[in-house]
């Protein structure tokens, strides 16, 4: 059944190809992968391999490899993706060797490209749980970790129908998870090779806030004045908060949108009431008496959520809010919409008093006045964010302590 899921999966993904050009553009990778594997892996060196489906677990598993790298260099590091948006990105990061696509999960392709590859170790992030990878790497006695996982009630392997599927896990050689929950999930289906090593995330986060970039202009633009930071933010989202932002000029506000479209970014600026300007096109004179600035590039926002004062994380209206450690790290309230029930963070901040959820525009606006009008209350919502993330720090560390004899 899995491998007609597979195939399945895979003929849908040809069909989007013909309309998709993220699709063809991963169905090309997948392609040239072997190529990639054949012309760059070193006979004789060992490596390492670090499976990430996107950009997400690349940075969640981003601290590891470049411990692993520092501590022994003597291994490679080959990296691959399923996703265009992580592969895209991160193609030409320095830390990794080789980076390449990874191809479906059939057994040929598994067996070609572990074949090329031929990896002492491998590091699956988060969610990977590829069963025709995993069985042939378990076969061929290649350790495998699961990084940084977390499990929950409703997933198949703790379901009746999903038992076969379980078996999977026993592939791993150990599986480091998020929280004590995962563990005893995973234990009440006969899996003991567990450690709660928490989540690597809260160490990259950390890295990212002391690397975090100057920006003069947004310096300018913030004039001092308390500033409102929205990052990946949606169009329910932004008909929220732009309505309360039109009737508050007190305050400046920061719009870092998901889709950077031109469609998009016009129809942002036609809601917005007062002077806005896109950060491509902002100079230190035309920002600073602006109200609202507009980042219309990649690559800002983590820097950019270190100048608010109050931070919002958009796609809480929709599938899912994005990362709300990487705005909490800055020690800034932070508030999403009401889907955040899969993200473990999200409902410990609630839960600490660092992030608050809201369901409509009334509850953003009575949130707003409060923190607007209370600056005790502010002051201590963005502390208890910012002491969350930094008490969750260390998973690396943890990781790293187990595999010290293996490496």
């Amino acid at each position: 059944m899995y491998n007609l899921a597979i195939n399945l999966y895979s003929l849908a993904a040809k069909a989007d190809a013909l309309f998709s050009k993220k699709v063809k553009t991963m169905l090309n990778g997948q392609r040239d992968c072997y190529e990639v594997l054949r012309s760059k892996i070193e006979p004789g060196r060992r490596y390492l391999w670090f499976h990430a489906a996107s950009l997400g677990e690349f940075e969640q598993g981003r601290p590891l490899m470049e411990r692993i790298r520092q501590d022994y260099p003597a291994y490679g590091i080959l990296l691959t993706f399923f996703s265009p948006s992580g592969y895209e990105v991160r193609k030409n990061y320095e830390g990794a060797d080789v980076i390449c696509y990874l191809p479906f999960d059939k057994p040929k392709n598994v067996r070609r490209f572990l074949d090329l590859a031929n990896p002492c170790m491998a590091f699956f992030i988060k969610y990977e749980f590829w069963k025709n990878y995993l069985d042939e790497l378990h076969n061929r006695n290649i350790p495998v970790y699961s990084v940084s996982s977390i499990f929950r009630p409703q997933q198949p392997f703790f379901k009746g129908y999903g038992k076969d599927y379980a078996k999977v896990l026993c592939d791993f050689n150990h599986l480091f998870v998020q929280n004590e929950k995962s563990k005893d999930l995973l234990k009440g289906i006969g899996i003991d090779a567990v450690s709660v090593a928490g989540d690597t995330r809260f160490d990259r986060v950390l890295q990212i806030r002391q690397q975090a970039k100057d920006l003069p202009l947004v310096e300018a633009f913030k004039q001092g004045k308390l500033t409102f930071v929205a990052g990946s933010s949606w169009q329910p989202d932004e008909d929220l908060f732009i309505e309360y932002f039109n009737h508050h000029p007190e305050i400046k506000l920061i719009i870092a949108p998901h889709v950077i479209g031109e469609d998009h970014l016009q129809q942002i600026i036609a809601k917005l009431e007062g002077k806005a300007v896109r950060y491509t096109q902002a100079t230190l004179d035309n920002v600073a008496d602006a109200r609202c600035l507009i980042i219309d590039c990649f690559g800002l926002l983590s820097s950019i959520y270190r100048y608010g004062e109050i931070a919002y994380i958009g796609g809480g209206f929709g599938s899912g809010i994005h990362n709300t450690v990487e705005a909490a790290v800055y020690g800034v309230p932070v508030i999403f919409g009401p889907n955040h029930q899969r993200f473990m963070e999200a409902n410990d901040l609630i839960e600490c008093g660092g992030a608050f959820s809201i369901n409509d525009g009334n509850d953003l606006k009575e949130l707003l006045d409060k923190l607007l009008s209370d600056r005790t209350f502010l002051l201590e919502s963005g502390n208890k964010a910012g002491t969350y993330v930094h008490s969750r720090a260390g998973a690396t560390d943890i990781i790293l302590k187990y595999l010290k004899g293996l490496l």
